[in-house]
């Protein structure tokens, strides 16, 4: 340091460390600082520690409790010299005895002076520096004193180089001010050399380079920085006039009403819009270090018509923690850290054509410590303001991409059924193996893995195997819509299964052996286009079929055959078929002949063979073509009379 305080951090919980600071004498013999132990005080000398703690980091002051100006005589606590202070700090952060991080500190501080003498009237030429460099050593950036890192600063002593001379500033402004640039023929080779580098490089002195000479004045322009802002309004001077699905909610400050959402890459982020109409339900994973508060609830939004409404926000308390909070770490009880955070958010948008009614939230708070991963959870939803159960509000009754396919049991008292394919977890054990919803026109494959004894009776396995794979699917009916209801048969299309086949086939008392095996689970989504809602196509599902694959399941044999449980993998498929939604009108037997002459789809075309001779061919005049066709036809006629026998018996009399 070369000046009267000097600031630094330290990162990590503060919590129960002590800070001190010790004035380090060498050693007259080895040169070297005598050891530090954990037993000074925040005043050392002359010197302070100032320390201000923070959350993770905090931040450490030292500064001289001295006067600069230089001794007048018979005048104390002064310098005496211009180098008024050389002296090495040691700055401890200790918890207890033991030392968690040391500071070294080299000072040397030089005594305020003014300047008494007499000024010069000769001004200082500055050189061009499109031709000339200002200074040889840019790092330079402290008169009278060693910059850190800045090697060709002449005030640093070969000792306090020795501190940073390996990590020392490079390029120009460590002092290197007048490169070779690499389309030198003199540099070293570049890392990727193109072929043609001998034959097209530079030959030029270094004074002609780049990092000084002008050599071309053109005119700079700058940059428009796009705004992430968007109007209230479609149009100037066209009013507001309500959402329309998919487009993002707009705040009163005209900006997007965020919540933390899932992206692509599968993290998530904080930033994202809401969509108008589209349910979403994430779960994101954050520790104390990570967090970070969302958009406060006090934001009031836009309805759609420019008026705005508050929200109507309700908090909870979690009590059981066990579901959110995931310990990775173990802290002692008096060290731990805890703050208040949100552990989940609940949004529901009460909806009426293009406009939001009302906006109620539910947040759940809990205390979460270091050393603990949290998985907070947001929902959104969108209800319709008319529907007296909470039905979803879907501008669209079609389905869409990536909603999930909606499913009934309409044989029970309750409808509500489910359509699922496995989530496999830790070993993938159907024991372990959790389920997620089938998603409109994403075709999926997943599976589990069945533990099978060596002595397991195959009837058993069929009947195991056969209620797994059935668990998956907890409906008769599937939803022809994204909003289908539950008390209109009409909106629901019946799921046709088809059983595993079984061909009865003994395996005379042996062990380890079992034929069709219903391993496969195959189910068929058949669906169409049948119209489209603003721009957004309308996806009707027509029918669903289930199916079963069989396999011939047989014990594998490990080493030395120890181990009596072998593995059946049992799995899911999904696969979404798209017809046409009319059936196309069938080929008659006129245009079945009519396309065997058809130019467009033949790469034959019979009607195009005398094509110059039409009218149609443009290349040269109508005369010349028909002149030409008729000398062609001559010559054809005049071969084939030639190629007659009797033209050759002609010919000889």
């Amino acid at each position: 340091m070369s000046g009267p305080r000097v600031n630094s951090f330290f990162l990590g919980n503060s919590s129960g460390v002590n800070f001190s600071i010790i004035i380090s004498p060498r050693d007259e013999e080895t040169g070297k600082l005598q050891l530090a132990n954990c037993s000074g005080s925040k005043r050392a000398g002359d010197w302070n520690l100032d320390v201000t703690p923070g959350m993770n980091i905090s931040k450490v002051t030292v500064s001289l409790a001295r006067t600069l100006e230089l001794c007048l005589p018979n005048a104390t606590e002064c310098c005496p010299s211009p180098l008024c202070m050389v002296e090495a700090l040691q700055v401890l952060a200790c918890r207890g005895s033991v030392m968690l991080a040391q500071l070294l500190i080299q000072a040397e501080i030089f005594a305020n002076s003014s300047f008494t003498g007499n000024v010069s009237e000769n001004a200082t030429i500055i050189p061009n520096q499109a031709f000339k460099p200002l200074g040889s050593c840019p790092c330079n950036l402290t008169a009278g004193a060693c910059d850190v890192r800045c090697c060709c600063d002449q005030e640093c002593t070969p000792n306090l180089q020795q501190l940073f001379s390996g990590s020392c500033f490079t390029g120009v402004f460590g002092g290197d001010v007048n490169p070779p640039f690499d389309q030198l023929c003199s540099s070293p080779s570049m890392e990727y050399t193109p072929e043609w580098f001998p034959f097209l490089c530079v030959q030029s002195s270094l004074d002609n380079t780049p990092f000084l000479g002008y050599f071309y004045h053109g005119s700079t322009s700058t940059p428009k920085v796009p705004s992430f802002k968007i109007p209230l309004q479609t149009s100037p001077g066209k009013p507001f006039t309500g959402y329309g699905e998919g487009d993002p909610i707009i705040t009163e400050e005209d900006e997007y009403f965020t919540v933390p959402q899932q992206s692509l890459a599968g993290h998530c982020v904080g930033s994202a819009p809401v969509a108008y109409l589209h349910n979403f339900d994430v779960k994101c994973l954050t520790s104390l270090e990570s967090y970070k508060e969302g958009l406060p609830h006090d934001v009031r939004i836009n309805t759609g018509t420019a008026d705005f409404i508050q929200q109507n926000v309700v908090y909870r308390t979690i009590t059981d923690r066990g579901k959110f909070i995931t310990e990775s770490e173990s802290l002692q009880a008096a060290e731990v850290l805890c703050q208040n955070v949100t552990f989940a958010e609940h949004y529901k948008f009460i909806c009426k054509d293009k406009n939001i009614e009302q906006v109620n939230v539910t947040v759940f708070l809990g205390s979460l410590c270091d050393g603990e991963t949290l998985t907070q959870r947001f929902t959104v939803e969108f209800l319709n303001l008319e529907s007296t159960n909470g039905e979803e509000l879907l501008e669209n009754p079609g389905y869409q991409a990536g909603k999930p396919v909606r499913a009934a049991n309409l044989n029970a008292s309750d409808p509500l059924g489910s359509l699922n394919i496995w989530q496999p977890a830790g070993r993938g054990l159907c024991e372990s193996a959790t389920y997620r919803p089938v998603l409109f026109g994403v075709d999926s494959y997943s599976g589990c893995i069945l533990e099978v004894d060596i002595n397991e009776d195959c009837s058993l396995l069929r009947g195991n195997v056969t209620e797994k794979l059935n668990a998956l699917i907890q409906a008769t009916h599937i939803g022809k819509w994204g909003n289908s209801s539950y008390s209109d048969l009409n909106d629901w299309v019946e799921i046709i299964r088809l059983d595993p086949f079984s061909s009865n086939v003994s395996t005379g008392g042996l062990k380890g052996i079992c034929p069709d095996i219903p391993a496969n689970l195959n189910i068929r989504i058949i669906f169409a286009k049948v119209g489209a809602v603003q721009g957004i196509p309308q996806q009707q599902i027509l029918a669903v079929q289930i199916s079963y694959s069989t396999v011939l399941w047989q014990f594998q044999c490990g080493l030395g055959c120890k181990n009596t449980l072998s593995f059946l993998p049992i799995t899911a498929s999904v696969q979404f078929i798209e017809v046409p939604a009319q059936p196309p009108v069938p080929v008659t037997r006129y245009h079945k002949i009519y396309a065997e002459f058809d130019c467009n789809q033949n790469d034959v075309c019979w009607p195009q063979l005398l094509y110059p001779l039409t009218r149609f061919y443009t290349g040269e005049p109508y005369s010349q073509c028909l002149a030409k066709g008729l000398l062609l036809a001559f010559l054809v006629l005049l071969a084939a009379i030639m190629s007659n026998p009797w033209f050759s018996k002609l010919w000889n009399r």
